[in-house]
C-alpha cells in the first residue's frame, strides 16, 4: 500500500523550528521578524490563503503587517507601497498575493521587491541564484516539495525525475532543485507528446499541471515517489465541491509514496514562507551587525 506523506505533520515540525528561531532572534538580537502581506482586490481564494498566512505568522511569534488594497488600485500606487516596505527596517519579508488585477503587470511589481525581502523567491535575482546554486531565497512550494521528498528519499543522486508543469512558480524551480541534488530531470507539461511513457521512466514525479486527475496509475512505475502539487476544485457526482490533485491517488497503490490533496504540499508552502521570512530576518540582522562593526572600527580609527 502506498505511503501517504503527511504534509501537515511535516509543516508543523518546521513551524516549531521557525518559532524557536524567532524566539532566539528576539532574545539575542532584539529583533522580531516582520512579514508584510499585500492583497489587491478580494479574490475569494486569495482571501482564504492570506488569512491562513496571517494566522500562522502570528502563531510563530512574527509581526504580521497586512495591506489590503481595493481592486481599483493602480500599478503606480502598488509599486510606491512596495518601495516604502523595502525601506522599512522592521519589515523583513514582503509578499504580494497573486493573482493581481489584470490592469497591473505582476512581473513589474514583483521585480520591485528588494531581493533580500522577496520571501516568495520570485525576484529575478533569487531565480538566478537558484539556477546557479549560489543561495538566495527559494520559492516556497518547490522548497516544500523537496522537504517532503527528503522524508522518503535518502539519496537523490542518479535518480530519474520527471516534472509535469513548467511554471516559474513551481515547475522550473523544482526542476532546478532536483538537478542540484543530482537527479536526471525531464521537464514536461500537458502538451508534451507521449507524456505517460515519459513518466513511466521516473523514480520521482512532481506534477504541477493544474489538471485534475491528469496522472493515472499506469503512468507511474512501481516504487516511484509522486509529489502532487495540484489543487483543483471540482464538483463530484453528488454535486458537492471538493479539492483534488493532479493525480488519481486511488490508483497509486503500487507507488512507494505520494502526497494527499489536501494535506500534502499545501501546508508546506505556508511553513516554507515562514522559514524564508526567518532567514531574511537573520540576514538583515547579520548585515546590521556588520555595518555596526564597520562603523565602530571607523570611529576607533
Amino acid at each position: 500500500m502506498v505511503k501517504l506523506i503527511d504534509g501537515k505533520a511535516i509543516a508543523a515540525k518546521l513551524e516549531t523550528r521557525v518559532a524557536r528561531g524567532v524566539a532566539e532572534l528576539a532574545t539575542q538580537q532584539r529583533l522580531v521578524p516582520g512579514l508584510a502581506v499585500v492583497l489587491v482586490g478580494a479574490d475569494p481564494a486569495s482571501l482564504v490563503y492570506v488569512n491562513r498566512k496571517l494566522v500562522k505568522t502570528k502563531a510563530v511569534g512574527m509581526r504580521s503587517i497586512e495591506h489590503r488594497l481595493p481592486a481599483e488600485t493602480c500599478e503606480t500606487e502598488l509599486i510606491s507601497l512596495i518601495h516604502a516596505l523595502n525601506q522599512d527596517a522592521d519589515i523583513h519579508g514582503i509578499l504580494v498575493q497573486l493573482p493581481l488585477p489584470r490592469t497591473i503587470n505582476a512581473n513589474r511589481v514583483l521585480d520591485t521587491i528588494e531581493p533580500t525581502k522577496d520571501v516568495d523567491g520570485f525576484h529575478p535575482v533569487n531565480v538566478g541564484r537558484l539556477s546557479t546554486g549560489t543561495g538566495g531565497l527559494t520559492p516556497c512550494t518547490p522548497l516544500g516539495c523537496m522537504m517532503l521528498l527528503d522524508t522518503v528519499v535518502s539519496d537523490f543522486r542518479g535518480m530519474q525525475a520527471v516534472v509535469i508543469g513548467m511554471s516559474n512558480i513551481v515547475g522550473k524551480p523544482v526542476a532546478m532543485l532536483l538537478l542540484e541534488r543530482g537527479c536526471t530531470v525531464t521537464v514536461t507539461h500537458i502538451l508534451t507528446r507521449n507524456l505517460s511513457e515519459i513518466t513511466r521512466t521516473a523514480d520521482i514525479v512532481v506534477v504541477a499541471a493544474g489538471s485534475p486527475g491528469l496522472v493515472r496509475g499506469d503512468w507511474i512505475k512501481p516504487g516511484a515517489v509522486v509529489i502532487d502539487v495540484g489543487i483543483n476544485r471540482v464538483i463530484d457526482a453528488d454535486g458537492k465541491s471538493q479539492l483534488v490533485g493532479d493525480t488519481r491517488t486511488e490508483e497509486l497503490g503500487h507507488a512507494a509514496a505520494t502526497t494527499p490533496v489536501p494535506g500534502g504540499v499545501g501546508p508546506m508552502t505556508i511553513a516554507c514562507l515562514l522559514s524564508n521570512t526567518l532567514e531574511a530576518a537573520r540576514v538583515s540582522a547579520a548585515m546590521h551587525h556588520g555595518a555596526k562593526v564597520a562603523a565602530d572600527m571607523t570611529s576607533a580609527a
